[in-house]
């Protein structure tokens, strides 16, 4: 700590805490305020001390009966309050003249010095304000219950601006990425899209988990399928197969966010029926629409029989003399299995296969969404699937996870560490993405709606106070002790200011279990979209071979 405070000087967070030095927690007079009754300081340290140490352990279930949980403040949270002394030591600038004694550190405090050793002098200096003004901000600090921190800034307390009104989710976030067909907007135009988001504005339908919003789209979505079917019918092949993804482009942007009610599903069914038309056509070769028994699956918890898969093989097709390597793509809470032909086209180029599911929770997927471990069940029926047919390469399997999809990669990465070659998580929340503390604010982030209702659909709760009660003890991977596992190769991607679901829960990953892989893209938001998928690529690429 010497050689640390040696080069600036003193560096806490009030007075407290200091950075690289893990749960030291200190109770001396520098950056702290004293009074005539410094046990009375002594006091307002050690309960401010208590309530960091529970409110830690109590974010951060599982981790303090393993011994991992680490507390320590920011640098830049450290010097704020340096700022801070700095604003007020003046304070006591009278007791600079006076003579060698206590006040003046035995005289140290009259040596001239220069002005940058002057202000590492003065940063050693007390909260000048007084101990009731000390008490005041310790306490605000407590009160506003955020532990000063998130990577995500400032933004985490911000209600993002595209969600006043579907104007504002059409002006400010979706119309850029429509115009440029990037998603949600992949495979479809903005010629699609431009009159229904200008009559949905025009009527004041903003709430986009009803019924009133998909009905809006179901005519583009026919009449685009319709003029598919009549190019097909006039042996325009590849106008009938661009024609037919801009149908479910459409279907698919009318089932958002998320399949909640009989319209969505109806609009999610016409999507995979007119995928199955588009895939047919596929030059790159044919999407075959596959349902496998869910051989683990527990039928007493109600959960399907059949596991419905979209498969795609190399050109050349399945074929047991020639096993190939295969990506399991588990996809998100809202990207569903006919959303994903750019990726499957990604691994057809490498010579693999493509395995694409919908996770539990979502869309046709049979597990038990309300079971965490409904998930392993769903993978080992995947896998022995596979593994029967004989037409993969079981030594080189891997899994991408997308989203909410990465939450299954990283439990599969370590519940079926000895069945996956290596694993992709992009996005995702792990541990602290169930907490109370950051669902509450990330319900107004960069998902389209608010992520709350979609999230307790998906996780089978009630309500959503059951779900921000209840969900980082049942789902927590931290808590679960699923980290602690050996896990296969395990890449991690995401951007640092993904308002979905944190960094943090990138970052913990590092702490447990077997070591992690990890691309980070600062300032970036969920995802890491747009260059993420330029760094998993070449990854991927260099599992397989080494496999």
């Amino acid at each position: 700590m010497a050689d640390k405070w040696a080069d600036r000087g003193c560096a806490t967070l009030h007075g407290i805490m200091t950075s690289s030095f893990p749960n030291l927690f200190l109770s001396g007079t520098s950056q702290t305020a004293v009074g005539p009754n410094f046990v009375g300081t002594l006091d307002t340290i050690a309960r401010h001390t208590a309530y960091i140490v529970s409110q830690s352990l109590s974010r951060c279930a599982g981790a303090d009966d393993r011994g991992r949980l680490a507390i320590e403040p920011s640098v830049e949270a450290e010097e704020a309050w340096a700022a801070e002394i700095l604003k007020y030591d003046r304070f006591g600038s009278p007791l600079s003249v006076c003579t060698p004694g206590y006040y003046t550190n035995e005289g140290e405090a009259l040596r001239a010095v220069s002005e940058e050793e002057e202000i590492k002098r003065r940063r050693n200096a007390t909260y000048m304000r007084g101990v009731p003004a000390y008490r005041a901000v310790l306490g605000g600090w407590r009160a506003d219950g955020k532990l000063d921190g998130w990577i995500l800034g400032d933004k985490f307390e911000q209600v993002y601006p595209h969600l006043e009104s579907i104007d504002a989710l059409w002006n400010k976030k979706w119309k850029f990425p429509c115009e440029r067909s990037l998603y949600p907007f992949h495979d479809g135009l903005y010629e699609d899209f431009a009159p229904v988001f200008e009559a949905l504005i025009r009527k004041g339908i903003h709430d986009g988990y009803s019924d009133e919003y998909t009905r809006e789209f179901l005519p583009t979505c026919e009449g685009l399928a319709a003029r598919g079917d009549a190019a097909l019918a006039a042996g325009d092949r590849e106008a009938a197969a661009a024609l037919y993804l801009r149908a479910c482009a459409a279907y698919r942007i009318a089932r958002f966010p998320y399949i909640c009610s009989g319209a969505k599903r109806a609009a999610y069914e016409a999507q995979k029926r007119t995928y199955v038309k588009a895939a047919a056509l596929f030059a790159a070769g044919p999407v075959l629409d596959v349902h496998i028994p869910h051989t683990a699956g527990r039928p007493e918890q109600h959960e399907g029989a059949e596991v419905p898969l979209y498969v795609r093989y190399p050109k050349g097709g399945a074929a047991t003399t020639t096993p190939c390597p295969a990506v399991i793509l588990m996809c998100g809470l809202d990207g569903h299995r006919p959303d994903n032909t750019a990726r499957s086209d990604e691994f057809l180029a490498r010579g693999w296969a493509s395995v694409i599911v919908d996770i539990p929770g979502t869309a046709d997927c049979p597990a038990d969404r309300r079971d965490p471990t409904s998930a392993d069940r769903l993978w080992t029926s995947v896998l022995d699937w596979m593994e029967k047919e004989g037409t993969f390469d079981m030594s080189r399997v891997m899994a991408w996870g997308l989203s909410a999809g990465g939450y299954n990669a990283v439990r599969a990465a370590h519940t079926h560490a000895g069945r996956l070659a290596g694993a992709v998580r992009q996005g995702a929340g792990t541990h602290h993405f169930f907490s109370r503390a950051w669902l509450e604010r990330a319900a107004g982030h960069e998902y389209p709606w608010t992520a709350l209702p979609a999230l307790r659909d998906k996780f089978g709760y009630a309500t959503a106070d059951e779900l921000l009660d209840r969900a980082q003890a049942d789902f927590s991977l931290v808590a679960a002790g699923i980290l602690d596992r050996p896990s296969c190769r395990l890449l991690l991607v995401n951007g640092t200011h993904d308002g979905l679901m944190p960094i943090e829960d990138s970052l913990l990953l590092f702490e447990h279990g077997s070591p992690k892989e990890g691309r980070f893209f600062t300032g970036l938001a969920h995802m890491g979209y747009p260059p993420a998928n330029a760094s998993v690529y070449p990854w991927m690429e260099q599992v397989m071979a080494s496999a």
